[in-house]
């Protein structure tokens, strides 16, 4: 063997290897998004409509039972970025997480309601009065609960609430350890299709159906493409579940294992839709946060406006 041989073959060695190593660098320098979700409910619906091929980035899932456990994990930067109700993103900043709203939907409410039993006497809101209520503290459910209450001139007091994550509010309503139990969607279908409670109270003129799309400050800082990316295939996701209702009621029903009559139910009753933020929203959202400060839930009142980033385009 020659030696300018020996030598083109020892550059090509050392040249492939380098390639390999940049190509290995590149691999892991893919930015990983920690992305929180509850009841698998976003994962779902960005599988189904195959939003999740193709990525340019990697995806960590983090799935949690309600917005008070994703939003401690959104303050500990566990995660980077959740799917959360209006009412406990307000309790979770005025609490001092460090987040703000990249994405606004709003839905039909009706599903975010307090429950009964099938057969409880109580048939009216002002029934609740000297009532226990099973809720999540600062969530959808404790905000609808709250809202009412006051629909019927009632206020709470110590012994209103039993603050118990659903699983455990379900039960303690099934087995008469509380009168009602104030939830949410997919819960409130879970329980109407699988008889075990009804809607005494429903969402409609009490609610004003936003949810968010909820970022950490940090990670707006630092992977802000990636976010953007990431809310807009959630947008493509939902314009293309709503043309496609068999086919995705099924597909969620299958992904985060809950009953097919439950998972189309509570899907083709919210009708959500991606929405930008506009003076509706503020107004609305201020209701909220000042309704919370009069029920002495948040310590000082909370200006909304600065709690939302605009610079996340609202659809794709």
């Amino acid at each position: 063997m020659s030696t300018v041989t020996s030598i083109t073959r020892r550059h090509l060695l050392i040249g492939t290897a380098a390639t390999l190593g940049a190509g290995r660098l590149r691999a892991a320098e893919r930015v990983l998004l920690k992305a929180g979700d509850q009841k698998g409910g976003l994962r779902a619906l960005l599988e189904a409509a195959n939003e999740l091929q193709g990525l340019p980035y990697d995806i960590q899932w983090a799935e949690f039972p309600a917005a008070a456990p994703l939003a401690e994990a959104l303050n500990a930067e566990a995660v980077d970025l959740g799917p959360i109700g209006d009412a406990p993103l307000i309790f979770a900043l005025s609490n001092g997480v460090r987040v703000k709203a990249i994405g606004v939907n709003r839905s039909d409410p009706y599903g975010t309601a307090v429950l009964v039993r099938p057969d409880s006497p109580l048939k009216t809101a002002a029934d609740l009065k000297g009532k226990h209520i099973a809720t999540n503290r600062g969530s959808i459910g404790h905000h609808i609960a709250l809202k009412a209450l006051a629909s019927a001139g009632l206020k709470a007091d110590a012994d209103t609430f039993r603050f118990l994550p659903p699983a455990e509010a379900k039960l303690a309503l099934t087995q008469g350890s509380v009168d009602a139990w104030a939830t949410w969607e997919p819960y409130t279908a879970l329980a109407e299709t699988a008889g075990h409670a009804r809607v005494l109270v429903n969402g409609r003129g009490l609610s004003s159906g936003l949810s968010f799309l909820a970022a950490t400050d940090s990670a707006i800082a630092a992977k802000r493409p990636v976010l953007q990316d990431f809310a807009q295939r959630v947008v493509r996701a939902q314009r293309w579940s709503y043309q496609h209702v068999p086919e995705f009621s099924a597909a969620l029903a299958r992904i985060i294992g809950i009953p097919p009559e439950a998972a189309r139910l509570q899907f083709e009753r919210r009708q959500q839709r991606w929405i930008a933020v506009d003076a509706q929203v503020l107004a609305d959202q201020q209701a909220t946060a000042d309704f919370y400060l009069e029920a002495g839930l948040l310590k000082q009142r909370l200006e909304v406006r600065n709690t939302f980033d605009g610079g996340f385009a609202p659809a794709a």
